[in-house]
């Protein structure tokens, strides 16, 4: 029972991001991670002796220990990427805020500029009575 269980969670992890990936929400290069992720627990579950003999080559008692273990690895590695990403992002919206800055300044001195050259030459473009 325990083997079709593993079966039909590593369809399912494989079928979402398949679909997540169709509708362009996971981008490639997070996709591959969890693919191969969903294969390596597709190929475990049909074939468990696997789990067995990589767990006495490593010297681990018991293999579900073996796959706490490994989880632990990957959800540290993804924690550190996604904390690698997300400074990068902060960074990156730092450096546009800054340039829209100073673009909204430099916007800001133009209109001033051209407003008062409209109203130096008398009456406005917009307004043919010359009311301000």
């Amino acid at each position: 029972m325990i083997i079709a269980a593993g079966i039909a969670f590593a369809i399912i992890v494989v079928t979402l991001i398949v679909v997540l990936l169709l509708r362009r929400q996971l981008r490639e290069k997070y996709a591959i991670l969890w693919l191969l992720i969903g294969v390596t627990i597709l190929v475990l579950s049909v074939f468990p002796s696997l789990l067995v003999g990589l767990s006495a080559f490593l010297g681990v008692a018991v293999p579900s220990n073996l796959i706490f273990a490994l989880s632990i690895v990957l959800l540290v590695g993804v924690t550190l990427h996604l904390s690698w990403e997300l400074s990068q992002a902060e960074d990156e919206i730092r450096r546009v805020a800054e340039e829209v800055a100073i673009l909204r300044s430099a916007v800001e001195d133009l209109d001033r500029r051209v407003n008062g050259a409209d109203s130096a030459d008398g009456p406005s473009r917009n307004d043919p009575d010359g009311a301000v």
